[in-house]
């Protein structure tokens, strides 16, 4: 049996009534990935207005490692709304809220005293994990990376890369944000090797310390253990080792933001785990309560206790309902057989694309780690030009066969695999076989161009 089932043209004419609805209700900066109005969901499948079944590779964009409309994070929900849907934590206290924190405070890597603050999104998450290293140091100075992505708000649109999709014409952005190069092994300068190319961004962050802020200046180090948007790019182990230390050595809090890459995506619950290397602040959300708005920001107890009191919190932070949907998500993505089945899935794509790249040149690299897996396309493999058009091309051939798939990358260039993590091999092989079929049809049409 097949995921699929296509029953009319795409979009539909209820899916079209509704998006011109809301073209005409909502600003054009808002954008949408597809053209269709989904009025249901479950697993890896989506069913539009028209009646229309999808399977789903965007996932969300990271926020449905449980899949679509979990049972038991639904029954957890409707069972809060009948109790209790919102007082704000800054009023008083509630059972979800304290479990939903003890929890996090129980699983995220360190063996030492934590705690947690609830938020509402993940650039929130980053923007308070900001707010705490900057209070517990007493310092102003940020470092991010060139690929990162940490959020659309005036302060994580500064520490954010990639100008022209995110922050052209929002300027002017937060001070002292320094922006230094990330090892990004694949687009590293012809004939250097991973180990030179690792030491050269090694001495780069090493030489900032010098030529762009001292490092008693330095509250946080921020980095995306595997880059998001950037790329599905994950740090080179000894990279990240040095950002430790060096945090380690000059009193810098080293903030891992794990948004899109936590919760499972990679085979772990966190994907520092694979690295060995704890963090003082780690920052969730996404897939952290099944789709529910809900982020996180759990660390070192003495640093969380930076702020002053009333310096943290929001009106909405830690509602209810995220909390309830949060417990159960982790419950659900803590069983080591779930955790098993994320690696499977990861396998499973990686040995997909490692079979197309081998037939299509348009694929110039496969990475990723875990079931956080991208596959970048290219114009030619031995200049590595970035393919923009012809990823989205992809896209919309892949939708127009019933599979929605999502770009990434600095150059949108990269398509990422983000499906629900519970998605069954039939309906991976089914998915893949679509992107298949819509990468040789983009390679013929290239080809065809050329001459």
């Amino acid at each position: 049996m097949t995921t699929i089932n296509l029953v009319t043209e795409l979009p539909g004419p209820k899916s079209r009534e509704l998006v011109a609805r809301r073209e005409a209700a909502t600003p054009r900066g808002a954008a949408k990935l597809t053209p269709v109005a989904i009025v249901k969901a479950e697993g890896a499948s989506v069913t539009d207005a028209d009646g229309n079944t999808f399977l789903d590779f965007a996932g969300g964009i990271g926020t449905l490692a449980v899949g679509h409309c979990p049972p038991n994070v639904v029954s957890a929900i409707q069972h809060q709304a009948e109790n209790l849907i919102h007082l704000c934590a800054i009023v008083g206290t509630y059972e979800v809220y304290v479990e939903a924190a003890e929890r996090l405070n129980a699983i995220t890597p360190g063996a030492f005293p934590k705690k947690t603050v609830l938020l509402n999104s993940g650039a929130e998450g980053i923007e308070t994990a900001v707010k705490i290293a900057r209070a517990f140091t007493g310092r102003p100075a940020i470092i991010v990376f060139e690929g990162a992505y940490h959020g659309r708000t005036n302060l994580t649109l500064a520490m954010t890369s990639k100008y022209g999709l995110f922050k052209k014409g929002f300027g002017p952005f937060a001070p002292e944000i320094y922006r230094l190069p990330f090892p990004n092994l694949y687009r590293r300068p012809e004939g250097m090797s991973e180990d030179a190319y690792i030491d050269d961004c090694i001495a780069r962050l090493e030489n900032a310390f010098v030529a762009y802020v001292d490092p008693t200046a330095v509250a946080a180090i921020v980095l995306e253990t595997v880059q998001g948007e950037g790329g599905f790019i994950p740090v080179p182990p000894r990279f990240l080792q040095r950002v430790r230390d060096l945090c380690t050595q000059h009193g810098i809090v080293y903030v891992a933001d794990e948004v899109q890459c936590g919760f499972g995506r990679t085979g772990r619950l966190f994907a520092v785990e694979h690295y060995g290397i704890v963090p003082d602040l780690i920052v969730t959300a996404k897939s952290l309560a099944a789709g529910m708005p809900l982020a996180a920001v759990t660390g070192r107890a003495d640093i969380m206790d930076g702020p002053h009191p009333g310096g943290l919190g929001g009106t909405y932070s830690g509602n209810p309902l995220a909390c309830a949907a949060a417990i159960e998500a982790i419950k659900t993505i803590s069983d080591p057989a779930f955790l098993k089945r994320a690696e499977e899935v990861g396998t499973r794509i990686r040995q997909h694309l490692l079979d197309l790249q081998a037939e299509i040149p348009l694929i110039g690299d496969v990475r990723g780690l875990g079931a956080m897996m991208l596959m970048e396309l290219v114009k030619d493999r031995r200049t590595k030009t970035p393919a923009p058009d012809e990823t989205l091309q992809l896209t919309q051939e892949a939708f127009k066969r019933g599979l929605i798939a999502i770009r990434a990358g600095l150059y949108s260039n990269g398509i990422r695999f983000l499906p629900p993590l519970n998605i069954s091999d039939e309906q991976l092989d089914e998915g893949m076989a679509v992107i298949g079929e819509a990468l040789r049809v983009v390679e013929s049409h290239r080809r065809a161009a050329m001459v």
